[in-house]
């Protein structure tokens, strides 16, 4: 399957961050369906806000990807960070916070349910 980024729905739009993502991209054993995702975003975005509410104010979405361009860095429940820059792999497991260091562009792989539960409760939370 080939799909042009300008053809992967825009699920959500916000000052310095546009969120794609391509449901029924695939299969996964043990996740089902999985969906394939372009975030652009800017430096200074934080997801910790977005993220209250879900269970320990946390992404519980495993996300395997690649960094187009830029940096970000992951904070996990205990507080260990990662950074990964680009044209590096990367894989976030479930309970996680991304802060965007420097622009950037990612392509992601996540299992579809639980993303879209995530990116629903992002779009709630920005509607106020």
């Amino acid at each position: 399957m080939r799909v042009a980024k300008d053809q992967v729905d825009v699920r959500m739009q916000i000052p310095g961050a546009v969120i794609r993502q391509r449901k029924g991209f695939g299969e996964m054993n043990g996740s089902g369906s999985i969906s394939g995702e372009c975030f652009t975003l800017s430096a200074g975005v934080d997801t910790t806000p977005l993220f209250v509410g879900l269970e320990g104010d946390l992404c519980q979405c495993p996300h395997w990807g690649f960094v187009l361009r830029g940096q970000l860095t992951t904070t996990d429940a205990a507080g260990a960070q990662e950074t990964v820059r680009a044209n590096d792999l990367f894989y976030w497991p479930a309970g996680h916070n991304v802060r965007v260091d420097h622009d950037a562009e990612i392509v992601m792989f996540s299992p579809q349910d639980a993303h879209s539960h995530v990116i629903e409760h992002m779009i709630e939370k920005v509607k106020g």
